[in-house]
């Protein structure tokens, strides 16, 4: 399954002059950013930099300051069925009501009023989802009762539930194993490849994702910049984005930036510190940022 034919060539997310402001604060201004069909686009930076709040604009929660987006040709709408989200995760509480099936369902139905009423074809295509996201095994097993990377794989399949030409991650490997960051991000990239879906990856910890990655969009300071990760993961390119000297460190494959004046915004392990942008405010001290080639 892929993109509409009538789309080809047209990107899935065009930003122009996009900037977006909070009173005297400035998340980023000047962006000009377009996601073609089939690419995978991490978004990376400092706590508060903006990048759940730049997921909120593609979903129509914000309103740009300035500039212009569009999805598919047209102006961003609140609601849209053809731009899957997945969240971060975040365990059921025990004894929640629900069974895997039933998450993946609420893709399908969670946009209607009221409760759906039994549908063959309903349950045939959540089957379908189930099984492409690897969770058939316990479709029928109480969502509380699952690990996270396992509800994880069922967050995927809800967000692909609605035949989405563009999936947008908002730390979806948080608080997961290694095991089960490889698992979902594999799984990501797979239904990337095989949907012509583009992605875009926000993520405190690029390793998971490196080998999978087109280009990267780094925030910082109200500024950014986005080019391959060889093109914006280094040094002098850092450096000057954040206004101080930053290394970049390569070793055993992986990619680590010491320096950031803002704080660790992941770590070599990949164990990605918690964030939350609504806070102007960043704590912790100048760290490391586990970032992967």
């Amino acid at each position: 399954m892929t993109t509409d034919n009538l789309l080809a060539g047209q990107p899935v997310l065009r930003l122009a002059g996009a900037s977006l402001s909070f009173g005297n604060r400035t998340l980023w201004s000047g962006l000009d950013l377009t996601v073609q069909a089939g690419e995978f686009i991490a978004v990376i930076g400092a706590n508060g930099s903006g990048k759940t709040s730049l997921l909120k604009v593609i979903l129509g929660q914000q309103q740009l300051t300035s500039g212009t987006i569009e999805f598919l040709g047209s102006p961003v709408l609140r609601g849209n069925r053809r731009i899957g989200y997945i969240p971060q995760q975040k365990l059921a509480d025990d004894g929640t009501p629900l069974r895997a099936r039933d998450l993946v369902g609420l893709g399908l139905v969670g946009h209607r009023f009221g409760i759906p009423w039994p549908s063959t074809r309903r349950r045939k295509r959540v089957d379908t989802l189930l099984d492409s996201v690897g969770a058939t095994a316990y479709a029928d097993v109480s969502i509380s009762h699952l690990s996270g990377g396992e509800q994880q794989r069922l967050r995927v399949g809800q967000a692909l539930a609605g035949d989405p030409a563009l999936l947008l991650c908002d730390e979806p490997l948080l608080s997961l194993d290694l095991n089960y960051q490889r698992a979902v991000s594999e799984l990501i990239d797979q239904q990337r490849r095989e949907r012509d879906l583009g992605v875009l990856f926000v993520t405190h910890d690029i390793n998971p994702v490196l080998a999978m990655v087109d280009r990267v969009l780094y925030l910082a300071g109200g500024r950014f910049r986005i080019g391959t990760p060889d093109e914006v993961l280094r040094s002098d390119v850092l450096s000057e984005l954040y206004g101080s000297p930053v290394d970049v460190i390569r070793s055993q494959g992986r990619v680590i930036v010491v320096g950031t004046p803002d704080g660790a915004h992941g770590h070599p392990d990949g164990v990605a510190a918690h964030h939350d942008e609504d806070h102007d405010g960043v704590t912790g001290s100048a760290g490391s940022q586990g970032l992967g080639t």
